[in-house]
């Protein structure tokens, strides 16, 4: 097995390899200096102020994106569950298969790969699986 280096260089361990977690070390707790210290900023990968500064901006706007997506997200699937249960209630199919590729092939267009990917999560998330 590879070990996974934390970024402090050491190897992340499994809980039952960790010191102190079959007792045959003494887990070692912090100082107090470092239990009372308060809410520790999050780690940006570097120790450079300035730079560290901009990492903690950029993820407050990556932060505000994530949200507005999860909200369009939600919208768009309710929106499709509506279409699906009209189109139902009138006697339609299920599924509109032109419709589906038509989001796949806009989606792959604008993303690759990944938006062909992403389109198939978003039709599933308003349809539900096949």
């Amino acid at each position: 097995m590879t070990d996974v280096m934390e970024q402090s260089g050491g190897p992340i361990r499994p809980k039952a390899e960790q010191p102190g977690a079959n007792g045959s070390e003494p887990a070692v707790s912090a100082s107090p200096a470092v239990q009372n210290a308060g809410p520790a900023e999050p780690p940006t990968g570097t120790e450079e102020p300035a730079a560290s500064a901009r990492i903690l901006q950029i993820r407050e706007r990556i932060n505000e994106i994530d949200h507005a997506l999860i909200a369009l997200w939600q919208e768009r699937a309710g929106l499709s569950q509506e279409v699906g249960a009209t189109r139902m209630a009138s006697g339609g199919t299920r599924l509109v298969l032109s419709r589906e590729r038509e989001v796949l092939e806009r989606f792959r267009v604008a993303l690759g790969a990944d938006g062909t990917q992403l389109a198939l999560l978003l039709l599933r998330a308003g349809r539900g699986p096949l």
